[in-house]
């Protein structure tokens, strides 16, 4: 898959076969969207071509939105690889991109610099100057440009029935579970491991701090979860708490993850840790030793519903 970091940049020799939008988790309903593109790119010998925008155009135009992304740059790039993508066009979306008219948009963009074939779009799309242009507007500028629009309808994207606010909702309730179901992959976030207060290690419990790298990524509800990281190409199972750390005195909120059976020092390496299962809130526990109690059964829980040995 080729990338391009803004419009202007793009070439190709071949018609493109075009679809655009945000994309924000690549769910599965997205990738039902994106495999018509690469399957009608095919039949028509052209290129698939993926226009989205960093930053999210709501985080531009809504100030005060604290609204989070379900991936960063480099996680939406690879899920997007994935799926057969030629080419992806990651543009800088600013005030000035979001004042083009619509027909300055499918001229200036759609037709000189993609040299669209066909535009596959939902039935709901809006674009141009303040979101006003819709479908039929986008079909009289395919008759005047020579390209053809295919519409996903209603019906074809409420069989899927994914947003993703419904993803984002389900993560900070903490539903792991649900979110990959939307998804198709287990969520993840990835950061630098960190020395912390070593406290964990004092109660035979010693966690990797994780500094997360994407200041703008989703971080779901505090609580234990089941989660997962691959080290050195090897899957690693472990027990992950995101919150304060109350029955300590903690005040900021942290992620930390407690590997089972593993002992060697990852300090300042980079890891992607995956959500598989949330336990239990983040509870303040009336001493230390009640904590180490509680955590030695979360550890067999975990191993349990990972079918791993609790020894």
């Amino acid at each position: 898959m080729k990338i391009f970091h803004t419009i202007q940049s793009f070439s190709s020799f071949k018609q493109s076969i075009v679809t655009i939008g945000t994309f924000d988790g690549v769910h599965i309903g997205h990738q039902k969207i994106l495999n018509l593109i690469t399957k009608s790119a095919q039949e028509l010998n052209c290129e698939s071509l993926v226009l989205t925008f960093f930053p999210h155009p709501r985080m531009v135009l809504q100030k005060d939105t604290e609204m989070k992304q379900l991936n960063s740059v480099n996680e939406k790039v690879e899920l997007l690889a994935k799926l057969g993508i030629d080419n992806l066009v990651i543009h800088p979306f600013d005030k000035d991109f979001s004042r083009l008219t619509a027909e300055e948009f499918v001229k200036e963009v759609l037709v000189d610099i993609f040299r669209v074939k066909k535009i596959i779009i939902g039935y709901d799309h809006r674009f141009g100057r303040n979101r006003t242009a819709t479908i039929e507007d986008l079909n009289s500028f395919g008759k005047k440009y020579g390209f053809e629009v295919e519409q996903i309808s209603a019906e074809q994207i409420n069989e899927v029935a994914i947003s993703s606010t419904k993803i984002r909702n389900a993560l900070l309730e903490g539903n792991a579970e649900i979110a990959a179901s939307y998804l198709g992959y287990d969520y993840s976030l990835t950061g630098i491991v960190s020395k912390g207060k070593q406290l964990g290690r004092t109660i035979g419990f010693p966690t990797a701090n994780i500094k997360i790298a994407d200041e703008n990524k989703l971080i779901p509800s505090i609580g234990v979860y089941i989660a997962k990281s691959y080290i050195k190409g090897k899957p690693i199972y472990g027990m992950m708490n995101i919150g304060t750390r109350p029955t300590v005195d903690g005040s900021n909120q942290s992620i930390e993850i407690h590997f089972f059976d593993f002992k060697e020092d990852i300090y300042n390496q980079e890891i992607t840790v995956t959500f598989l299962k949330r336990m239990r809130d983040e509870q303040k526990f009336e001493s230390i030793d009640a904590l180490k109690a509680q955590l030695n059964k979360d550890m067999i829980n975990a191993k349990k519903y990972l079918n791993l040995s609790s020894n």
